[in-house]
């Protein structure tokens, strides 16, 4: 088949379930569980080359959320399905290195990738009904990564399907084991798919969009059981988000991603308290007080650029309110501004310059 929809489709369940050989967790204290240094992500396409990551670097530590930021179109996505390895042609990892407990994932082969995808490395899926095949039954696919990376006996599996579905909040699994994935609703489709992400235990999940297109009580829901899995089982966890409500509660350190790079990376407090990047300054002046009546919103004017066609200079310019004339020359890079506290503007502090 060549729809390309049957393809991501067949992608995101292999990302699941591959691997047949057990790689041994190594991982220790004093290195960072994942290490993503200069990632180049491009497409080949016929309005040219799309960078939809240009030399990203962050760090994961053990049991640590880091959540990625931006708006729509800035690279989030594009960022997770890189380090899972699913990025289909005409995209490619055309330079850096995506260095998982000591191993670099960009230089191992598919075979060789399957033995961490799914066993120690899982990732949550922006439309569940995607990661769900419709011709067989929750708890079979539940329980899919379990017989293959655990090698046990279906009526096993089955029966740990139940416990995982139990896990993430599914009421009554036992009666909803045997349902078909049209027979549960988003939320729970949602549960179902992070019960299936977490079967092996990984060490890093990657959730990206995990509470899209639910509503505010599910996506509470959802949150509330990423945490607690995170503390439960001292699992790395990667949240690609556009809400910035999403990361505040969550996260222990945020990347700002804009038009394909990481523009403002911290801790939680230092990126909502002490924003230094003008862009991070902007998604934060956009997000509505509930507390603050008749408030004036302060969106972000503009869009953000091609990525086959950015501004020459700060790729942020054309929609700055803090940019000069040095801003249309210089392409500022991650510098370090605080403490452990990183942008990418060339002043230090914009709030200096208005």
């Amino acid at each position: 088949m060549n729809d390309p929809s049957f393809k991501q489709e067949a992608n995101i369940r292999e990302a699941a379930i591959s691997g047949e050989e057990e790689v041994e967790r190594t991982s220790s204290g004093d290195e960072p569980l994942l290490s993503v240094e200069n990632l180049h992500t491009q497409f080949d396409t016929d309005q040219g080359i799309i960078r939809a990551t240009d030399g990203v670097s962050f760090e994961v530590d053990k049991g640590e959320i880091l959540g990625i930021v931006g708006e729509s179109g800035c690279g989030k996505s594009v960022t997770s399905l890189s380090l899972m390895g699913l990025v289909d042609s005409p995209g490619y990892i055309a330079d850096g290195s995506v260095m998982f407990d000591g191993v670099d994932l960009t230089e191992l082969s598919r075979e060789e990738l399957r033995k961490y995808r799914g066993k120690r490395m899982s990732m949550i899926f922006q439309e569940p009904s995607t990661a769900m095949n419709p011709v067989y039954n929750i708890g079979w696919q539940v329980g899919e990564p379990l017989r293959i990376h655990e090698d046990i006996k279906q009526s096993a599996s089955r029966s740990r399907a139940v416990d995982l579905m139990r896990q993430v909040g599914i009421p009554s699994p036992e009666d909803r084991v045997d349902d078909y994935p049209h027979q549960f609703s988003g939320g729970m489709l949602q549960r179902a798919v992070i019960s299936m992400a977490l079967a092996c235990e990984p060490d890093l999940l990657i959730a990206d969009e995990p509470t899209t297109a639910l509503d505010v009580t599910i996506q509470a829901q959802i949150l509330d059981i990423i945490k607690e899995l995170n503390e439960e089982l001292d699992m790395s966890v990667i949240i690609v988000t556009h809400n910035l409500g999403v990361v505040a509660e969550t996260c222990d350190r945020v990347a700002v991603m804009y038009a394909g790079r990481i523009v403002e990376y911290g801790t939680v407090e230092e990126i909502f308290n002490d924003p230094r990047h003008p862009y991070t300054k902007g998604l934060i002046g956009a997000v509505p007080d509930p507390t603050r009546d008749g408030q004036d919103l302060s969106p972000i004017p503009g869009t953000v650029p091609n990525l086959a066609d950015t501004p020459d200079g700060c790729n942020f310019v054309t929609r700055c309110p803090y940019a000069t004339e040095e801003c249309e020359q210089v392409d500022p890079r991650l510098r370090e501004v605080d403490d452990e506290h990183h942008s990418a503007c060339i002043f230090d502090d914009p709030n200096d310059h208005e």
